[in-house]
Parts: C-alpha cells; sequence; structure tokens
C-alpha cells in the first residue's frame, strides 16, 4: 500500500477500492488517473475524508448502499470530503480553483471520498468556514447533517423542549448534543463513564452511563429521544417519551421493529435516511465560524492504514470522528 501512495504523480493519484464484499482486507490502495470534470462537477484535491458506520456497513455488503453498488464493483468508498477546488467544468459558475469545499458527495450509489481527487456536483458542497482546517472539515457533513435532519426535520426539536441523545459521544452524536444546546433544548445523553467529561465540556446537562444506569427508570416525559443505537436501547427508551413526544432512530436494521414497538405504546416513532443538503450544510457552517459548534477528531489516518481505520470504526466506540487525511 505504501508504495502506491510513494508512487503519486501529477496525471494520477491513489485512491481506496474494493472489488467484492468482505472483511477489511478487501480494501485495497490503487492508483488511477485523475479525471476531468464533467458538466454540472468540480474536481477536487481531497485533504480529508471522513468515515462513517456506513461504510463499513456497505464493505461488508449489508444495507441499502451495497445494493445500489454491487454491480458497479470495483467501487471507492466513502461519501464525506473537504478539500481544494482544482478544476471546474465550463458550466459551473458558483466556485472556482482554490475555493475551500466540504461535502456530502455520491451519496449512495458513487461514493468516491476514499481518493486524493474526487469529481463532486457543484452543488452537493459548501464553503468551508476559515476557521475549519480542511482534514478535520472532512470528517462533518454526513455526520453533522443526519443529526440536523433528525432533530430539527424529524423530530422537530424547539428550544425548552427535553431530549435524550443516545450515543453523545459518537461521531453523530456529538453533533447532535451540540445542536440541541445551541436550539436552546434540556440535553440529557448516554453515553460511557469514559465520555462523561467530554461531554459536559460540550454542555451537556445531564449524561447517563448506559452500562449502570437504565435510561427507563432515570427519564421520562421527554419530547424526543434521538435514538443512535438502535436495537432494544432504542424500544427502551420509548417508556423515557411524554403523551406528545417523538423518537428519531437512526440504525435502518431495527428502525421496523422500533416503530411497531411505538405503534403498541400509542407513541410515535420514526425512521430516517440523511440526505445531501448543502443548505443545511451552510448553516451548520456558520455555527462553526460563530464558535458554536466544534468537531472533535478522535484519529486520522493516511489512506494507506484504510483496513485500521476500519477497524477502529468497526469497534464502535469512536469518541466524534475518525478522518482519512488523503494529502
Amino acid at each position: 500500500m505504501e508504495n502506491a501512495v510513494d508512487q503519486i504523480s501529477e496525471s494520477s493519484m491513489c485512491h481506496v477500492i474494493y472489488d467484492r464484499f468482505g472483511d477489511r482486507d478487501v480494501l485495497q490502495v490503487v492508483t488511477s488517473e485523475v479525471p476531468a470534470p464533467d458538466s454540472g462537477q468540480v474536481l477536487i484535491r481531497i485533504h480529508g475524508a471522513g468515515l462513517n458506520p456506513i461504510d463499513w456497513k456497505t464493505r461488508k455488503g449489508l444495507g441499502f448502499a451495497a445494493r445500489q453498488i454491487e454491480h458497479s464493483l470495483p467501487w471507492t468508498p466513502g461519501y464525506d470530503v473537504a478539500g481544494e477546488v482544482v478544476a471546474v467544468a465550463d458550466d459551473v459558475t458558483t466556485l472556482a480553483a482554490g475555493d475551500r469545499v466540504m461535502g456530502m458527495i455520491g451519496f449512495p450509489a458513487t461514493g468516491g471520498g476514499y481518493a486524493q481527487y474526487t469529481l463532486a456536483a457543484a452543488d452537493e458542497l459548501a464553503i468551508v468556514p476559515e476557521e475549519l482546517d480542511l482534514v478535520t472539515a472532512g470528517a462533518l457533513p454526513l455526520a453533522a447533517l443526519t443529526a440536523w435532519q433528525a432533530l430539527f426535520e424529524v423530530a422537530k426539536l424547539e428550544s425548552g423542549q427535553k431530549i435524550l441523545i443516545h450515543a453523545g459521544a459518537g461521531g453523530v452524536g456529538h453533533f447532535a448534543v451540540q445542536f440541541a444546546l445551541e436550539r436552546g433544548a434540556h440535553v440529557v445523553a448516554t453515553a460511557s463513564a469514559g465520555n462523561r467529561d467530554f461531554l459536559a465540556e460540550l454542555g451537556v446537562h445531564e449524561v447517563i452511563d448506559y452500562r449502570t444506569t437504565d435510561v427507563a427508570e432515570e427519564c421520562y416525559g421527554l419530547d424526543v429521544v434521538l435514538d443512535l443505537v438502535g436495537g432494544e436501547a432504542g424500544k427502551r427508551s420509548l417508556h423515557t417519551l411524554g403523551e406528545h413526544g417523538v423518537l428519531v432512530t437512526i440504525p435502518t436494521v431495527t428502525a421496523d421493529e422500533i416503530i411497531s414497538a411505538a405503534e403498541e405504546l400509542g407513541l410515535r416513532a420514526h425512521g430516517m435516511t440523511v440526505r445531501p443538503d448543502v443548505f443545511h450544510l451552510d448553516e451548520i457552517a456558520e455555527l462553526i465560524e460563530d464558535g458554536d459548534v466544534k468537531v472533535h477528531i478522535e484519529q486520522a489516518f493516511p489512506l494507506a492504514r484504510v483496513a485500521d481505520a476500519h477497524e477502529l470504526l468497526e469497534g464502535g466506540h469512536v469518541r466524534g470522528k475518525l478522518v482519512l487525511d488523503c494529502r
């Protein structure tokens, strides 16, 4: 892998592919020509590419994205990028070479983020605030958009409401707690004891250690639950809702059973799938610019160590985000 990275030239680039579904050993770093932008596209020299749980699930052939790409292998994974625009198609007027951009690109079938260069639709990209370095910015779009859309589009969270956020220290979770606090909600989050201080520093009002405490005994009458864990944790959380409360569950694999359990209890629960939205990204960028939201990176990996990054990602106990440093 290191050799492939060393051999890069100006007309070629390194990127990650897999040609079959499977364990981490299917990931390989290869060299290809740098592509040229087509109508509506820009070419980005990637600095940071975010890693998300959907990446390892898709690599294993699980979930809806895997169904979209199974006949298009080999495929370059990655939906989150930030970097510098190096070329634009003739019909692109909104961006120019040198612009610092980030976006959730190629979702769900194109991907392309685990690379030194990639093509993206100009309308998928937001300008990165000066306060944010481009490697860190690469970890933001998908997780931040998931949190934003779950809280404000699906749950319709309002100031003064009380919300429980499961896995508050994780990738989506650490954005969700900050967005909810910024909106003026009272925020309760579950986490391991080791993440209590991290969440307290973000401003979370109450942290519940999910290993020692049953949320259904600790919380009641909640307006919103954001369930980033799924399964039994999601179902148990239904008992914390007030009569008019709503639970939003993110893991798609258990969404149907949680929604059914809610219906049996006469409560509301919704699943959701994130979608690219550059207007939401712009709003999130503004919060970062104002210092209201921070992106926490647990670790950055070079492209050559993508399998190590996936190993940590699959473990499921990352604080904040993991990112590939593609420079």
